[in-house]
């Protein structure tokens, strides 16, 4: 569906049903550079089962007007922009990478709009490497490849696709290379300048799960477990064999966790 998010036209898939303010809601924030087609499996799966879901396209990104947002504390505000025109009194937030940040950001600044966190490949600081910046800033297909190389597990490499037929390097890059110029860039940046995780974890009050790939490139379990000791009561599920990208590499182990 679309909204009208200060001033600018955004899309929200729902998970193949409509939106209803009665039920409890789900958010699911996409990481740098993707949209709202990374949770295709799930968010059917909580759409049909009691849900309501809003699998957003931030500014700039996928179906959604720009531009886009340069700081994670933007996007926290807009997240949160976002659940007051849909008529979302809370939601639990499901945020991968970028979306973790943007999660755990509007969490602690708008406390009273969150029922509960689903972190997922995410740490504290998310440093980017200058070579990644710079050809994101140049808009060079190095840094599809970057992010889709780093971001997916050893078993991508040698095909891996749980769905006959599909390519999970191909998909990653095929989305990626639909972005708009500048705005991997941006997101990038973002992450990279985002340094307010460990004060912001320090005041989540709600259930907060921290879902982790084993094999995670990009923001190792390491990292990761350090920011869920900074969550109050936080739960931590390590996926094995996984990359940063788990909800291609592990549809139904993440899905399970979600769930728990």
């Amino acid at each position: 569906m679309k909204l009208s998010v200060n001033g600018a036209e955004v899309f929200v898939a729902t998970g193949g049903r409509e939106f209803d303010k009665s039920l409890p809601a789900v958010v699911f924030i996409h990481g740098a550079g993707f949209d709202h087609s990374t949770w295709a499996l799930h968010t059917r799966w909580f759409a049909h089962h009691g849900f309501s879901v809003l699998a957003l396209d931030l500014p700039g990104h996928g179906r959604s007007a720009g531009p886009s947002l340069s700081s994670i504390a933007d996007m926290a505000d807009w997240t949160a922009a976002l659940l007051d025109v849909a008529g979302a009194e809370k939601a639990h937030l499901i945020g991968h990478s970028m979306g973790s940040l943007i999660s755990l950001e509007t969490a602690a600044r708008h406390p009273d709009k969150v029922s509960a966190l689903s972190l997922i490949g995410t740490a504290a600081t998310m440093t980017v490497g200058p070579d990644l910046l710079k050809a994101a800033e140049a808009n060079e297909q190095d840094a599809n490849d970057m992010v889709s190389i780093w971001g997916l597990g050893f078993k991508a490499e040698l095909g891996g696709s749980l769905a006959p037929g599909l390519w999970m390097h191909g998909g990653a890059q095929a989305v990626l290379k639909h972005c708009q110029p500048g705005v991997l860039f941006r997101d990038l940046s973002a992450c990279n300048a985002y340094a307010n995780a460990l004060q912001a974890a320090a005041t989540i009050k709600m259930p907060a799960t921290l879902i982790l790939g084993e094999r995670d490139m990009m923001t190792p379990t390491k990292a990761g477990k350090a920011l869920a000791a900074a969550i109050p009561h936080a739960r931590t599920v390590v996926v094995p064999g996984a990359g940063h990208m788990i909800m291609a590499e592990r549809p139904d182990e993440l899905l399970a966790a979600l769930r728990g």
